[in-house]
């Protein structure tokens, strides 16, 4: 999973090693391991004090699982750790991201602005579970059960972003071709479209939609996403097939920046987009 090949000026990796997060829970999981047996405790026991199964315990001993924070909390108190786990939550948390993904998503979980063109899936933080399990599903090379519910927390803890205080301002321009695709089948696209009609009725959440009909685009190139951070530092990130990059300079970034303001110019107003999602929904 590294990075894309451009690493000119103002851009920087958003990867990191292919196996970075499984080393960093294997090693987790060893010094889970060493506390518990220190506290003179079985995975059986660990798990009836913490209210998880034996399984779960062996588990994330093993690195197979990343384990939920109040889990981590749970741990740490039971083996007297004083803090040792709780101290590495944060990168246990990161470890549910694919490498490729971990920078942008703690830059993401921060920022103050948020706008981002999607022209082939509806956008992360505005997936509902059934329609975010759909597309992990579908993934390629296959991901098992395990990960993909491990993707499917993780994309669903990201949409705190939305919920957040203050609130971030957040615009979503997105192809109709995404909403007409019915991934997952029809009962999941219905209620992708319903999430969709609530999260846009947000007061800092504007969506457009880009009509197919459309004779002039600006969005040619792909999709981005443009971001605004608390320090007010302006960054665009795009990503392919697992490869992604942080643009940072700001020749760069302006480029993106009026791209997008093109698109929003070309598709449909919010209040239009709405209507548009509100009617497609009926037809299905």
């Amino acid at each position: 999973m590294d990075s894309g090949a451009d690493s000119g000026a103002g851009v920087e990796s958003a990867g990191v090693g292919a196996d970075s997060n499984g080393e960093f829970l294997r090693c987790f999981g060893r010094q889970m391991k060493l506390l518990r047996e220190a506290a003179g405790l079985t995975q059986a026991q660990l798990g009836e004090r913490v209210g998880y199964g034996e399984a779960l315990i062996a588990a994330v001993e093993q690195g197979r699982r990343i384990p939920r924070p109040e889990l981590v909390d749970a741990v740490d108190r039971e083996v007297g750790a004083r803090g040792v786990l709780v101290a590495m939550k944060g990168e246990v948390a990161k470890a549910r991201y694919p490498g490729f993904f971990r920078a942008f998503a703690a830059l993401e979980a921060n920022a103050a602005e948020l706008h981002a063109y999607d022209a082939h899936l509806v956008n992360g933080l505005l997936q509902c579970e059934e329609y975010a399990r759909a597309v992990f599903g579908m993934w390629r090379p296959l991901l098992d059960t395990e990960t993909i519910e491990q993707r499917v927390s993780a994309r669903l803890d990201r949409q705190k972003l939305l919920a957040r205080r203050p609130k971030p301002l957040l615009s979503f321009v997105i192809e109709e071709g995404v909403l007409r695709r019915p991934l997952g089948g029809a009962e999941v696209m219905r209620a992708q479209l319903e999430h969709l009609l609530i999260v846009g009725h947000e007061r800092n959440v504007e969506l457009q939609v880009m009509p197919t009909a459309r004779d002039e685009h600006a969005g040619v190139a792909g999709p981005f996403t443009l971001i605004l951070t608390q320090q007010q530092r302006r960054m665009a990130y795009t990503e392919v097939q697992s490869n992604s990059t942080l643009h940072t300079e700001p020749a760069k970034v302006q480029g993106f920046e009026s791209t997008y303001g093109v698109l929003r110019a070309q598709a449909m107003t919010p209040r239009e987009s709405l209507a548009w999602i509100e009617k497609l929904l009926g037809e299905l």
